[in-house]
Order: C-alpha cells, then structure tokens, then sequence
C-alpha cells in the first residue's frame, strides 16, 4: 500500500553512488556511453583482438606451406663425392615471420653431407606465412638431394 506525501518536495536529490552519466547527450546515443564517442560503437568497445603468434605455427591444414623465391643449391663435399656417397637429407625448417631460415633440424640424414644441406638451406627465401593476415614463423620439412653424376 502507498501513501501520498503530505508536501511535494520541489526538487528530490539524487541518491548518493549513483552514476548518471553525462547530463545532455546526442541523439541516437547509448547510456553509458562516451561523449564525443563513435557513431555506432557499442559500450565497453571492440573486443580484443587475438594475441599475435610468438611460437612457430606447422605447415599443414589451414597452414600452406611457403613458396620459395631463392633457392641455394649445396655444394657437394669432396670427400663425399670420392666415397661415391649420395641420397636424401631431410631437415626441419622453422621460417621467420620475414620468409628467412632460422634453424634448421636434421631428421633424416647422410654424415658427410649434412652439412653442406643446412648451408644450402639457410640461404633460401620464403614468402611470409600469413596467419589471420598477420605474418607468422612457420615450421616445414625440405628434402635436399645429392645425387652424383
């Protein structure tokens, strides 16, 4: 049940804690809002956007493998070409944001031509992978062939 006030108070105070904002605003604007803000904004902004890429992504699925632009073929060691020896050298690549070789693994490989495949390697170039649009350091597998003629 209410009752009526016996006397109208002519101007009733705002309670204490209470944020009213800013007195006047825009047309079309939102509570709670920013004056001088964006047509269209929403309150508390744009979500954040996704945390760059600091750890290698693998090539595969939605990762495509760079192209390459250049290309170093390996020097063929002498030693290894009096020992007749030739095959496949298969490293692990990471690619830099920039397309550069940054370290190379050996997975797969021939002792006394190891060598002479991650020199070729680290002087290729790659485009950059592009993650979100954003470029991003990629980890691929290369074979390197050493085939004597």
């Amino acid at each position: 049940k209410f009752i009526a006030p016996v006397q109208v108070p002519e101007q009733v105070k705002p309670e204490e804690g209470i944020n009213l904002g800013v007195e006047g605003g825009v047309a079309g604007g939102v509570e709670g809002g920013v004056p001088g803000g964006v047509v269209g904004g929403v309150v508390g902004g744009l979500p954040d956007a996704p945390a760059p890429v600091t750890q290698a992504v693998r090539v595969g699925g939605q990762i495509k493998e760079p192209k390459k632009l250049k290309n170093v073929n390996p020097v063929y060691p002498d030693i290894a070409k009096q020992a007749r020896v030739q095959g496949v050298v298969i490293l692990e690549c990471t690619i830099s944001p920039q397309g550069r070789v940054t370290d190379v693994k050996v997975l797969r490989g021939i002792p006394l031509l190891d060598q002479a495949a991650i020199d070729a390697v680290k002087q290729w170039v790659y485009t950059p992978t592009l993650l979100n649009g954003v470029p991003v350091p990629v980890i691929m597998t290369v074979t390197v062939n050493f085939k004597l003629s």
